[in-house]
């Protein structure tokens, strides 16, 4: 497994269950009292950031995903992280309920908002810069998902449609991406890093059992391995 150049390499990882991986992530904080836990979950586009917060997310009862795209929907690609603080993660922290639409949402007539109801006990963000320098202080655990650059970018392009076009938009987008994530290094404030290629880690890399998988993709194991910033709260 190749990550792009400049992220950490992981050289022994461990295999967890989705409900081992949301449990130790729920257990590993401080208390938070009355307010959801707050998890970001960040990670290079086609890694498996959306895959890994729904899983996560499934283990917990009432537990909310945000993603990213819903917010910076008809924003600039990386400047929306006003609107996560501001609309999501300000009002989670002082307990209340969120429902927030966002500013384009009511320029181009988006139905809808983005609920979260009061007492949920934990909201995941998810997306590409969603634990950035100017969030990662409003959150309570950092997640940085490693994959493998080719299959990333192989997963991208597919789920756009696999056209001329999504190749296109994939250079245009990862024009963008690279030099940000070069400079912000949401890998280094990472509590956790989990693997979103894990087909292709090496057999002597793992440590545990191996993983269910399905179409390609590892539904029922995950492989973990702690990140080289701060300690798990």
């Amino acid at each position: 497994m190749l990550p792009y150049v400049g992220e950490p390499v992981v050289r022994r990882w461990s295999w967890l269950s989705w409900r081992e991986t949301a449990g130790g992530l729920m257990s590993a904080t401080h208390d938070v009292g009355a307010r959801p836990l707050l998890i970001g979950v960040d990670g290079r586009s086609g890694s498996g950031k959306s895959m890994a917060a729904e899983c996560i997310a499934r283990e917990i009862p009432g537990a909310v995903v945000v993603h990213t795209d819903d917010v910076a929907w008809w924003e600039d690609f990386l400047a929306w992280d006003h609107l996560m603080a501001a609309g999501i993660l300000i009002p989670l922290r002082a307990g209340g309920a969120v429902s927030y639409r966002p500013p384009a949402w009511d320029r181009r007539h988006r139905p809808g908002a983005i609920d979260i109801p009061a007492g949920c006990p934990l909201v995941i963000t998810e997306g590409v810069g969603s634990t950035r320098v100017g969030l990662a202080s409003l959150l309570d655990v950092t997640v940085w998902i490693q994959a493998d650059d080719a299959e990333a970018e192989r997963r991208g392009i597919a789920r756009d449609g696999g056209t001329d076009e999504a190749r296109s938009f994939w250079s245009e987008w990862t024009a963008q991406e690279r030099p940000f994530l070069a400079s912000d290094r949401p890998w280094d404030r990472a509590d956790l890093i989990l693997c979103g290629t894990p087909q292709l880690v090496p057999a002597d890399h793992v440590e545990g059992a191996g993983y269910e998988e399905a179409s390609g993709a590892a539904l029922g194991r995950w492989a973990t391995g702690r990140g080289p910033g701060r300690p798990r709260r």
